[in-house]
């Protein structure tokens, strides 16, 4: 059940996007918003942000929507699975790395003023791009408490040779992906960690169960079939993931949590999902309808325990 208290803070945030009790998705660009709201607004910040910025922009994310590339690599089917587009971060160059960390720089200042003493940062990346979006957000305030790692296996990385797979047989580009980074940042607590809980119910991490911490090893297996019918975006995250990060953003089960980059609105249908305060930002027209026609069907959707 979420609080009054957590109810009323989301409506004074949120104004006419509240889309269930405690619920809000706000068509707003994340930097904006961020700044147009008071301090200390929210007690913690789940997301994953577009951490290579290009790929999401208007002329690369059409080609996504037309099948066209660009940044986006649209894979052919193979053995008979189609594969789901990925972004090229290869293809960025200094300049492309330099906007990007300035954007995270920004980023990063403003979620450090809008958290409360003690309140986490969970954010997404690659490894390609981690230590660049890692870096600039300890360039703000923000100390640096973990980096959670999701085991996933999926299609990112493991090809031969584009154009001379038979000439090179033996030899893989890069990698085969089996694991995604995920930046754990707070905001410094007001004195202690147990005077910060009293005073803000921020500090640490909800545990598992009282045997079990929260982990910094999470296995996740890629959004399946079933999940992404209910909500068609690139870079859907599943609720079985992020049930368990949101869920450990508030220690004490109480406060607001906030995605700038909410895009399907996944972020929020599972905070509502363990019975918690949340608001997502998204500027996208197009994805800001999906989140809101997403909402309810992810919120509902029924995790597999393994």
């Amino acid at each position: 059940m979420i609080h009054a208290d957590d109810i009323a803070a989301v409506e004074t945030l949120a104004g006419g996007s509240v889309v269930a009790p405690g619920a809000a998705l706000v068509h707003a660009d994340a930097l904006g918003w961020l700044r147009s709201i008071p301090d200390c607004s929210v007690h913690a910040v789940v997301t994953d942000p577009p951490y290579g910025l290009l790929e999401f922009e208007e002329r690369d994310h059409d080609k996504l929507r037309g099948g066209r590339g660009g940044v986006w690599r649209i894979p052919p089917t193979l053995d008979g699975v189609k594969r789901r587009p990925v972004p090229r971060f290869t293809v960025l160059k200094p300049a492309h790395l330099a906007r990007l960390t300035d954007f995270f720089e920004q980023l990063a200042v403003e979620i450090h003023r809008v958290l409360v003493p003690g309140g986490h940062l969970f954010m997404a990346s690659n490894p390609l791009l981690s230590t660049a979006t890692f870096g600039a957000v300890l360039r703000s305030p923000l100390e640096k408490r973990a980096e959670v790692i999701r085991l996933v296996q999926t299609l990112r990385g493991g090809d031969r040779p584009k154009g001379a797979h038979a000439e090179f047989p033996d030899v893989t580009v890069m990698p085969r992906s089996g694991w995604e980074p995920w930046g754990l940042f707070r905001r410094p607590c007001d004195g202690t960690v147990a005077s910060n809980l009293r005073r803000w119910g921020t500090g640490g991490l909800r545990r598992i169960s009282d045997e079990q911490p929260f982990l910094d090893v999470i296995r996740c297996a890629p959004t399946n079939k079933r999940e992404r019918v209910l909500a068609d975006h690139p870079s859907l995250k599943p609720q079985r993931f992020l049930r368990q990060v949101v869920r450990a953003s508030l220690p004490l089960g109480r406060g607001v949590v906030l995605d700038p980059f909410c895009g399907s609105g996944s972020t929020v249908a599972a905070a509502a999902a363990v019975g918690v305060a949340a608001i997502g930002l998204e500027r996208d027209a197009a994805y800001h309808a999906l989140a809101v026609a997403s909402f309810p069907r992810l919120r509902d959707y029924a995790v597999s325990p393994s």
